[in-house]
């Protein structure tokens, strides 16, 4: 056989493409890469482990649950990369287990030691003064004790039900019937702060160890044998769970989809579990125990010796000390919108209509931009209209008051809520309920597809004739997520893009069918399709020595046509660069398949979250911005919207935006292709350049601070 030549590898063979979970725990590797860093503020660091509970919560929640299912129905189906479910499952499994032990290890070696040194340690306590422990023991009697709820385990105790993510403490007793051990399940409060101040001193202890060691003022004379914590993670789906796809039936009833989603609501509670946690100190038989009694079989337990419950890192609250976190950041309002009259709400209009704006959050700010764009619509009197989706939203939103308060004067306001939002399907009924009684036109999605669009169209009456403004965005309409997620936004009133935009809204409020669209690139119908042919134009143009290239910049790549057609453009000698932050099932650098194809992710203290694609076209390049990753998931099963960039000058930004990711040289990871990432570190005598502080910088530059 000729190896100098090998054989073209098959597009559709599963050494072309990266299992998906295996990908997505690649991600999370790279956030621990950030908790290990020394270089980083201590403080980051550690609300960087809490980001990794957080991350494996939802990876056993949405993925491990999925996986577990497959397995005990005998699925056979095979992954991408040619896995079946138990192969999957159990390579999964390994390098979870890899990542806790690091984890593991940093918090022990470096990160506690560090919050001692730096004064602000997280105590155990059996380290403090008695004194300490007395006043300790005195606020758990007076704001503690009270709220306790100990449930036993015997004849007459059935073993009690477990809530998802909850800590809880087991505890044996010495005073069972006939001198044996009786169980007690203690549930840790959640409306407590898990981390109580030390009362003689800096530095917080866990309430757990806190209840732990006052359990005599629970059991009053009753001898304590051991008490250790434990923690259940349940599926994101209930066991009785219905299909909506299967439901159709009674999907067809007018608002049955409100009840649905309930009633999954209700089921996810009961979800069998998919992990048990416990204190690595737990002795070996009582584990065995308690995994006989939630039904979890030896893979789904992890013996841990940390905090169970990471994820509440992220709320450790330690005043001051600024110098043991990022340089605190203000976003920036942007220049186009500094001068704006205040007091005038259609300022904001005018400066829309002189060209589109280019927001990049969270260097620019989001209150100053997209929230005032809405606020000044709801009482702006030629304001006629005001159209939004909402998929995830902030708690208290001043998005949902300025769209009641447009209510109120009588503009007309729809909304698309998104109920199926996974884990915000209860706040986005309750927004609905709320934006109904004030006259809002609600709609909750459309039938089968999840809406991921982020858009919002406002209608306005000038000089007698009827102009429509929108916001073309890449983030959720979230005040919250807002300044810790990099996202792009457009403002635009191009005729074409706004009527589309309407023709968007009207398909999803209306339940018509798939409408047609001159500019927008909407899924499920049409996107797919267009993005396809784009590539395949890339590699004509490559094939006929005409300028070509492709630049992506998205949260996860998985689409295996996609993937496809990138492999075909790559062979046409199609430059391309992708920046995905998270999964990438796509195989870069492989000889024969995808020599020209580059795959880097960035990783730093803003979720990159934004969308773009950029296609060279023979050296008249065209851009696109909008919702949609490459996912099967985003252009099959969802409503997205991409939108193309038209005003020339927000293409110049965009390419100076793109430039500074590449320039990146020490929070970028370079994607290997064996599926291994490798971080980016500056060359000797080369300067720092990291994309979001740079970005940070320029927009603070463009500000004048």
């Amino acid at each position: 056989m000729d190896t100098a030549h090998p054989e073209p590898i098959a597009l559709n063979s599963p050494e072309t493409y990266f299992n998906r979970e295996l990908s997505w725990l690649a991600f999370a590797r790279r956030v621990l890469a950030l908790v290990e860093d020394p270089a980083l503020p201590l403080l980051e660091r550690v609300k960087f482990a809490g980001i990794m509970g957080m991350l494996h919560d939802e990876f056993f929640m949405k993925r491990m649950s999925g996986l577990k299912r497959q397995v005990q129905r005998g699925r056979s189906k095979r992954s991408l990369d040619g896995r079946l479910p138990l192969e999957e499952f159990a390579a999964c499994r390994a390098e979870i287990l890899q990542q806790v032990r690091a984890l593991e290890r940093v918090l022990r070696d470096e990160l506690r030691p560090a919050l001692d040194a730096a004064g602000v340690p997280i105590h155990d306590v059996a380290s403090l003064a008695p004194e300490e422990r007395a006043q300790l023991r005195e606020q758990f009697r007076t704001g503690i004790l009270p709220i306790l709820t100990p449930l036993a385990v015997d004849a007459e105790h059935p073993f009690p039900f477990i809530s998802n993510l909850g800590l809880n403490l087991a505890i044996a007793l010495g005073n069972g019937k006939g001198g044996r051990e009786r169980f007690v399940r203690l549930k840790v409060p959640g409306n407590r702060p898990r981390w109580m101040a030390r009362p003689g001193g800096p530095g917080v202890v866990p309430l757990e160890q806190v209840i732990a060691a006052n359990l005599d003022l629970l059991f009053p004379g009753a001898p304590l044998a051991r008490v250790h914590a434990f923690r259940v993670t349940r599926g994101a789906e209930g066991d009785a769970a219905r299909d909506l796809d299967a439901a159709e039936d009674e999907l067809r009833e007018p608002g049955s989809i409100v009840r649905l989603v309930s009633d999954e609501l209700k089921a996810r509670r009961f979800a069998g579990p998919v992990r048990l946690e416990v204190d690595a100190a737990m002795p070996e038989p009582a584990v065995r125990w308690l995994a006989s009694q939630l039904k979890v079989g030896p893979d789904d337990v992890y013996a841990v010796d940390h905090f169970l419950g990471l994820a509440d890192l992220m709320r450790l609250e330690i005043p001051d000390l600024d110098e043991l976190r990022y340089p605190r950041h203000v976003p920036q309002v942007h220049p186009r919108l500094r001068e704006l009259d205040a007091s005038d709400p259609g300022a904001i209009f005018e400066e829309i209509r002189s060209g589109d704006i280019l927001l990049h959050h969270p260097y620019d700010s989001f209150d100053s931009s997209v929230l005032r764009f809405l606020e000044s619509a709801a009482v702006d009197p030629q304001v006629l209209a005001i159209k939004l989706t909402i998929y995830r939203t902030s708690g208290d939103s001043p998005i949902v008051r300025a769209l009641a308060e447009a209510a109120r004067r009588g503009k007309q306001v729809a909304v698309l809520v998104e109920i199926t939002a996974r884990f915000d399907e209860a706040p986005n009924i309750a927004w609905g309920e709320l934006l109904e009684n004030e006259g809002v036109h609600v709609a909750y999605g459309v039938e089968r597809l999840k809406t991921h669009v982020k858009l919002a169209l406002v209608v306005r009456e000038e000089a007698g004739q009827v102009r429509r403004y929108a916001h073309i965005g890449t983030g959720n309409y979230h005040t919250g997520t807002a300044r810790i997620y990099e996202d792009f936004g457009i403002l635009t009133c191009h005729p074409e893009l706004c009527e589309d935009a309407a023709s968007v809204f009207n398909e999803l409020t209306g339940a018509l069918g798939a409408q047609p669209f001159r500019r927008l690139l909407v899924a499920p119908e049409f996107m797919r399709s267009r993005f396809i042919e784009l590539i395949r134009r890339e590699a004509e143009h490559a094939l006929a020595g005409a300028p070509s290239g492709i630049y992506a910049k998205m949260n996860q790549l998985q689409d295996r046509e996609m993937i496809s057609a990138l492999y075909e453009a790559a062979r046409a000698g199609v430059p391309i660069t992708l920046n995905v932050r998270g999964l990438c099932c796509l195989r870069p650098g492989v000889p024969g398949l995808s020599e020209t194809i580059r795959v880097y992710s960035v990783v730093g203290r803003f979720l990159e979250h934004s969308r773009l694609y950029r296609f060279v076209n023979g050296g008249q390049p065209e851009y696109y911005t909008g919702s949609a990753d490459w996912m099967k998931r985003n252009l099959e099963n969802r409503v997205e919207t991409i939108a193309p960039v038209l005003d020339r000058e927000v293409q110049a930004e965009l390419d100076r935006i793109v430039a500074v990711y590449e320039l990146d040289n020490c929070s970028a990871w370079d994607a290997l292709p064996d599926g291994r990432y490798e971080r980016r570190h500056p060359a000797p005598g080369e300067p720092r350049r990291a994309a979001q502080e740079e970005f940070i910088r320029l927009a603070s530059q463009r500000a004048g601070a």
